[in-house]
């Protein structure tokens, strides 16, 4: 047997050929993962909100093309759709930010968009990209595992972390054969957690290494491989896919 027989077979990228539409896609989760489509023969199209940080974001992955918008606003939303003009693979859905806060303190307004605004980009999101979406592909949508653990100040997020799963479940029929995930993760490093927790965000990630079973936090890029996983097994949909390296299994 020759030492080239021994080498590891070279594979084609997985998504050659396919084209991800990333909302969300100037930061964190987003971000990362547009990289790895690219790095996997893929095509992007990045929309945001922050056009400065998108425009960064396009000139590092040279994206098929971008849009600035705010995902909560579903006009525009539908607008971004129907504006594309060639079909489309996959959407990731990275964009929204939870709400805390106890009962004596809550602003209903932002209570209000925290339990409306998620499932609503969800059904938006399906009403206006399935048509764009070739067979097989998928919606890939973000929630999470933190909300489903009771406490003060976790009502909102706890309500809103019990809907996504049916949502995703019953829309993956709708659809098809479009299909639908859902990922759930716990803390991701990411600019976000860094400006939920501000000057907590060190003694957090220290707190994380030394409790979760896998030794070390969470990053964009695991969320990313994941994301990648669900677009690429067209097994799979209707499904919540968990990833916070256990974090739900130990204290805090």
């Amino acid at each position: 047997m020759t030492r080239e027989s021994l080498a590891a077979p070279e594979h084609e990228p997985v998504l050659l050929g396919q084209t991800v539409v990333v909302i969300g896609g100037s930061a964190g989760i987003g971000l990362e993962t547009a990289r790895l489509v690219r790095a996997q023969g893929g095509d992007v199209i990045l929309a945001a909100r922050n056009g400065e940080r998108l425009e960064r974001a396009a000139t590092e992955l040279e994206p098929l093309s971008t849009a600035t918008f705010d995902a909560n606003d579903l006009t525009a939303l539908e607008s971004f759709f129907d504006g594309l003009r060639t079909p489309i693979d996959h959407v990731l859905v990275t964009a929204g930010r939870p709400y805390y806060a106890p009962l004596a303190e809550m602003d209903f307004e932002q209570a209000r968009r925290g339990l409306y605004e998620h499932p609503m980009v969800m059904l938006a999101v399906a009403r206006y990209a399935a048509h764009k979406v070739r067979p097989g592909g998928t919606l890939l949508f973000m929630g999470g595992t933190g909300g489903r653990r009771t406490g003060v100040g976790l009502g909102i997020i706890s309500a809103a972390t019990a809907a996504l799963p049916a949502l995703t479940a019953n829309l993956a029929l709708e659809i098809a054969p479009v299909r639908v995930n859902l990922i759930a993760a716990g803390f991701v490093d990411t600019p976000l957690s860094a400006s939920l927790l501000g000057d907590q965000l060190d003694h957090r990630r220290e707190e994380l290494r030394a409790t979760l079973p896998i030794g070390r936090v969470v990053g964009p890029a695991d969320v990313a491989a994941l994301a990648v996983h669900i677009m690429t097994n067209t097994a799979l949909t209707g499904a919540t896919y968990d990833i916070d390296g256990g974090q739900q299994f130990v204290s805090g």
